[in-house]
């Protein structure tokens, strides 16, 4: 390794922005930051070289709607991404847990292809196309570059960075410095700002040198056309069973990345925290996967771990000029793949203080209201995590979970971003009860989905069902997903939101009626406070169909 000369050898000139981490989270928040003001004067600091490898690189491959219309729309990389990437069919869940035929499980997926969609992402594929991209555009991306020292003023200096990149110590002053390093967490180790967020789950994963398609596990020609196209293999693959969950996602090199993710309570990390010892765990509880996986053996790319993966973060905007994106301030959990999602809220946030600062307006209270803004959409996405793992393998409450986190997420978070008004105080301040309501009712729905798998006297594993719970065929969920792309005025973003919160009150208020059904005896007091405090609606007919109401 050569030797770092002295810091003086090598002084760069003032920047106006420098980020730290030039992955994901901090070459889009580059980009997005150049799109907005063409002559901003942006460093990217990376600590790996460039070219990436692909494939056997990151994990957070899986796209949803959100983190689909940033890239894609936001920052118009959208070409890229149906030419390079994997075009995502949904989400598709199999209750398979000790079991080797998909046809005699129980599948929850779409039939075809929902009109709002995502992509498979090969991170490695991808950061090189950004990285490339942003140099293009003028940014000064540096790789190898490796950062030492932090300097944060609480007054109007500059801010000090240093780092070292070929063989010399380079400084700089910026006015603006944005963590993007990932679980490093340059800022946020520097100020003590680590936070247990009471999740506690493990994930190992791998990559494997070839395509895994799950329609080669049946002969069933039933089963085979359910899907049109028959691509079950693009969707996002989980296998759930107990406590646990298997991730499948193709990505664009060709490779395909597994994932077992587990309650740290459940399933020891110490029983997978070796391929072989993965391998031994799939041949008890995803057998079929297991066969799939034992004849490419000689094609295993890479494996890693994560011990409690998820964690939370004090602060991560300031009113004295830096802030955290991604991974350097919180994570939550891989299940829906929420990560990218909640990149590029931070991202937006920060691309607003950002603008408002260089304006010259008063933007310093933002930062505090933007923060209480993410940790509020943060702890409402968390609910859906925080002791849930125990329904994944329950054919009768998994499903309707899904079906309720879904039409939250559709019906407020996306329908926010998507507008392009989730940075917009005169619009969040207007909807501000109706955020509140859907909030209590995500917390006493989740509740409520927990005590009633508590309740039941086993899973409900669903084994021998050839039960096909189709959400392309239930209507109003289809229209959430495509109602996220209309252009409305904000009169009728406001009656958009208003009938959201309807329909959550509608299924919230079915699904407390088939609790009821089921557990007579279950305290669903909090769902049914929430539901008599609402105004009444007149309802034509019944959100859940008899193929869905029969999960239950």
């Amino acid at each position: 390794m050569s030797t770092v000369t002295d810091a003086t050898a090598a002084a760069d000139t003032d920047t106006d922005v420098l980020i730290l981490g030039g992955g994901l989270a901090g070459l889009s928040l580059a980009l997005q930051l150049r799109g907005q003001h063409p002559a901003l004067r942006i460093r990217v600091l990376e600590r790996r070289a460039h070219p990436v490898p692909e494939a056997a690189f990151k994990i957070g491959e899986s796209t949803v709607e959100i983190a689909a219309h940033y890239f894609g729309t936001v920052l118009g990389l959208r070409e890229h991404l149906d030419a390079e990437q994997i075009v995502k069919f949904g989400f598709r869940f199999f209750f398979s847990d000790r079991h080797a035929a998909p046809h005699r499980c129980a599948e929850l997926g779409a039939s075809q292809s929902l009109p709002t969609g995502a992509w498979q992402l090969d991170r490695g594929r991808f950061e090189n196309f950004l990285g490339e991209r942003a140099r293009a555009l003028g940014i000064d991306f540096r790789t190898e570059s490796v950062v030492r020292q932090i300097d944060l003023r609480d007054d109007e200096r500059a801010h000090h960075v240093e780092w070292d990149e070929a063989g010399s110590r380079h400084h700089a002053q910026a006015r603006w410095v944005i963590d993007a390093a990932g679980r490093a967490g340059l800022i946020k180790r520097k100020l003590g700002l680590a936070e247990d967020n009471g999740h506690h789950a493990n994930a190992v994963w791998f990559r494997i040198d070839g395509r895994i398609d799950i329609h080669d596990w049946s002969g069933d020609e039933q089963w085979l056309a359910r899907c049109s196209p028959p691509e079950r293999w693009r969707s996002t693959n989980h296998l759930v069973g107990p406590g646990y969950w298997v991730w499948l996602i193709p990505l664009s090199s060709g490779s395909h990345s597994v994932g077992i993710v587990c309650a740290a309570d459940t399933h020891p990390l110490e029983t997978m925290n070796s391929f072989d010892k993965a391998m031994h765990w799939l041949s008890e509880h995803q057998p079929r996967l297991f066969a799939a996986l034992e004849p490419q053996r000689d094609k295993l790319q890479d494996f890693a771990f994560f011990r409690d993966f998820s964690y939370g973060c004090k602060q991560v905007f300031s009113p004295n000029r830096w802030a955290l994106t991604g991974e350097a301030g919180v994570f939550l959990d891989p299940f829906y793949s929420p990560g990218s999602d909640f990149i590029a809220i931070s991202n937006t946030y920060i691309a607003r203080l950002i603008s408002k600062d260089l304006a010259n307006e008063a933007w310093q209270p933002y930062a505090g209201v933007y923060e209480q803004l993410y940790f509020s959409f943060y702890e409402s996405t968390m609910a859906m995590y925080r002791g849930q793992y125990g329904l994944f393998g329950d054919a009768q409450v998994m499903p309707l979970k899904v079906l309720w986190d879904y039409t939250y997420y559709w019906g407020v978070l996306a329908a926010l971003f998507f507008s392009g008004r989730i940075d917009d105080l005169t619009t969040l301040s207007r909807l501000k009860p109706e955020l509140a309501e859907a909030k209590a009712l995500n917390f006493a729905l989740q509740d409520l989905l927990q005590r009633w798998c508590a309740a039941n006297s086993r899973p409900h594993a669903a084994v021998d069902s050839a039960a096909f719970l189709d959400q392309a065929r239930l209507g109003w969920f289809a229209e959430l997903n495509r109602a996220l792309r209309d252009a409305l005025s904000d009169a009728e973003f406001k009656a958009r939101m208003r009938s959201n919160l309807v329909c959550l009150r509608r299924l919230a208020g079915e699904l407390l009626e088939l609790a009821r059904e089921t557990h007579p005896a279950l305290d669903v007091s909090a769902v049914v406070a929430l539901l008599a405090g609402a105004p009444a609606v007149e309802a034509a007919g019944s959100l859940l169909t008899p193929e869905w109401k029969g999960a239950a």
